[in-house]
């Protein structure tokens, strides 16, 4: 999810400076509510575990996107699946242009021995070059944020009118390691329900999430979890009128990016350097554990790998910087 909300500010860039271009987004259909407000994008939805599965069904794929008059593909993934179109695409005379993931350069980042610590490109500009290199060159510090999307009759019956500040907090990650722990968001949830100028509004996604999240609701006041209360589309437009978000190196903090909300990002054993910093947020609102004490992050670009006793290094990154951050922002 992260990975797609990435590619929004992109897109804008590149329809804002190119109008006369038509883009199909080929994604899953869960994820077209991203792209809806973007001028001249459709989504086309690609259905990877139906008629678009296996070989025949991407070669269908590919015969189907022809059909629709592209002249050039953009591949922003570059994975089996997308491989798989670009050689289709090549036999139907159709130029494609890859993302460049830079895997070198990511594995000197974090390998334990010999590693080169500095700052990677971003994924935003490795969006950015592969249609630099379709002809289309854009310059990402000229894009202009969406206006906030309409909130819903569902959405403000259930956050009421109370005029408060809205900030969102998204606690958890596809690893562990990623996550911050438990005890410590308690500690955090505890002290911001305390202050009466702020709504605290939980997002998360699985049935163990939810739970803890409704655990959350239902122990501090002015908490609200909106896990499965909204559908996706909701969830946007929410949050496109938060105050601020509260993410993990994950979807959520990117999701808030695509509307200018300032996120406060918590890093565990990954690092902003690997590309994956929310777009268009300062270098200091990205928090992370104390380098000196954990010196082999990033350990992995994904939080999947970690040598022994790298579990805990989030740990280091106390509610009180957490919520320093939150006032300096909110305040």
């Amino acid at each position: 999810m992260g990975d797609v909300a990435m590619v929004v500010p992109v897109l804008q860039t590149l329809t804002a400076t190119y109008p006369q271009l038509k883009i199909t987004m080929l994604t899953r259909g869960f994820f077209k509510p991203m792209f809806q407000d973007i001028p001249n994008v459709s989504v086309y939805e690609a259905d990877v575990n139906g008629v678009h599965q296996g070989v025949l069904g991407l070669s269908r794929l590919a015969k189907d996107l022809r059909n629709e008059g592209i002249d050039a593909v953009a591949d922003l993934h570059n994975v089996l699946r997308s491989n798989v179109l670009k050689s289709v695409f090549y036999l139907f005379g159709i130029p494609v242009e890859q993302i460049n993931k830079g895997r070198k350069e990511k594995k000197a980042l974090t390998r334990e021995k010999d590693k080169v610590f500095k700052p990677l490109k971003s994924t935003h500009q490795r969006y950015a070059d592969v249609f630099e290199a379709l002809g289309y060159p854009i310059d990402l510090s000229s894009h202009q944020f969406p206006k906030k999307k309409q909130l819903s009759e569902n959405i403000k019956k259930l956050l009421g009118s109370e005029p408060k500040k809205w900030l969102g907090i998204a606690p958890f990650a596809q690893h562990d390691s990623k996550a911050y722990p438990i005890d410590l968001m308690d500690q955090v949830l505890k002290k911001l329900s305390k202050n009466e100028k702020i709504k605290l509004l939980l997002f998360g996604g699985g049935s163990k999430e939810k739970e803890q999240l409704e655990l959350w609701e239902r122990q501090f006041d002015g908490v609200l979890s909106v896990a499965g209360k909204l559908s996706f589309e909701e969830e946007l437009a929410l949050i496109s009128n938060l105050d601020a978000m509260v993410s993990m190196d994950s979807g959520n903090g990117h999701m808030a990016a695509m509307y200018g909300i300032p996120v406060i990002s918590i890093w565990g054993v990954t690092h902003p350097y690997a590309g994956f910093r929310p777009f268009n947020q300062p270098e200091g609102n990205s928090l992370l554990p104390d380098l000196e004490k954990y010196p082999k992050i990033p350990t992995s670009i994904y939080g999947n790998k970690y040598p022994e006793g790298y579990e805990n290094a989030i740990r280091e990154i106390s509610p009180e910087q957490i919520l320093g951050k939150i006032y300096e922002i909110l305040f």
